[in-house]
């Protein structure tokens, strides 16, 4: 029988919580090491929706489905596409759906709720991890060092631990995305409320797109998306609302207003993706999951996919033999994910709304 790893979690996103909360029910030792100073550090981003064999099968593992469900929005499972124009293509107001939304800051609290005090070390950003005799070293920008049998990788696109396995990076894929919000919607807006639904809007024309999606509180966050090139290390173009107009001034008035009306405040999200086919070679003390692993272009897979990441590397973990078990494990969310990012990378190349409802027929 293997002895049972000392297990170091890098992340405190939805990926590594879930690992952690199934290796503590399991009576393993595990500790988390995340950069946030706190829960509530900073925000979290928008919504999540899970799906029933990935995100909910995790939840499901944990014990934490109902808990999810109290939390979870099914009420906002629409879907609305436009083309430029303002042509409404699709209208799909999710009835009878299993793929409900749950914002990030609610599905971080839900994860964190079941785990021991001290399991998460907040405040400890990894600077640099480096293999020794007995495992893995870890530094953090703290001036902590902590050691482990095992580390996993769960921090995300920019991971410090991948290097460990891989130089292989993240390239961007030639677009970024513009954040911009509109608070208080239903009272602020009534007009866009009613224009975005219950739901995700996406429009798509004239080399752009808008993605519009219904968060909790009565919040609506939007993206509009430009193509771009950026080099490695180049930062993004800053934008405000009034120099993104211009970009979409072909576009319906209604749809513009989704810029116009929004905060003041704009934040690039550069996207950028790892290669289909990326594998490395398994190594004993060192693993990754989430977008440290299969980093791709957001088409509402990711969180789902990394939880899922979680759930069956957690079942490989506890296993009597866990090396053959992780190893084999590796293999299937390799296959699994290279199936889900050259469908996200089709999404992105798809230039016109009419090609975006040709896939949702095929779906």
């Amino acid at each position: 029988m293997s002895r049972v790893p000392r297990i170091a979690i890098v992340g405190g996103g939805p990926a590594g919580l879930l690992l952690a909360c199934r290796l503590q029910q399991a009576g393993r030792a595990v500790q988390v090491y995340e950069a946030d100073a706190a829960p509530d550090a900073r925000a979290q981003g928008g919504m999540l929706d899970l799906h029933a064999e990935t995100g909910q099968a995790a939840l499901r593992s944990a014990g934490l489905f109902a808990a999810f469900q109290q939390l979870a929005r099914y009420e906002d499972q629409g879907m609305r596409l436009f083309d430029a124009q303002g042509r409404l293509l699709l209208a799909d107001d999710g009835v009878g759906g299993d793929r409900p939304e749950i914002d990030r800051g609610q599905l971080r609290a839900l994860l964190l709720a079941p785990l021991a005090e001290g399991c998460v070390r907040w405040g400890h950003a990894l600077t640099q991890a480096r293999r020794v005799a007995d495992g893995v070293e870890l530094a953090f920008g703290n001036g902590a060092v902590e050691r482990a049998d095992l580390v996993v990788g769960a921090d995300g696109a920019w991971s410090k631990v991948r290097p460990l396995l891989t130089d292989v990076r993240p390239q961007h894929a030639g677009i970024t995305l513009y954040e911009l919000s509109l608070p208080d919607v239903d009272n602020a807006h009534p007009a866009l409320a009613a224009l975005v639904g219950r739901g995700t809007l996406i429009a798509k024309g004239n080399g752009g797109t808008l993605f519009a999606q219904r968060n909790a509180h009565s919040h609506v966050r939007v993206y509009a998306s430009l193509p771009q090139q950026l080099g490695d290390g180049e930062a993004a173009p800053l934008y405000t609302r009034a120099s993104l107009l211009p970009h979409f001034q072909d576009w319906h008035p209604d749809l513009r207003r989704l810029i116009a009306d929004a905060q003041d405040s704009v934040r690039p999200w550069p996207i950028h993706a790892l290669p289909v086919d990326y594998r490395w070679a398994h190594c004993d003390a060192v693993t990754l999951i989430g977008d440290a692993a299969h980093l791709m272009p957001p088409a509402g897979e990711g969180a789902n996919l990394a939880l899922r990441d979680a759930a069956d590397l957690a079942d490989a973990l506890c296993a009597a033999d866990w090396q053959a078990a992780v190893t084999a494990h590796e293999q299937v969310m390799f296959a699994r994910a290279a199936v889900s990012a050259t469908g996200a990378h089709a999404m992105l190349a798809m230039d016109s709304a009419e090609h975006v409802l040709q896939m949702f027929d095929a779906m």
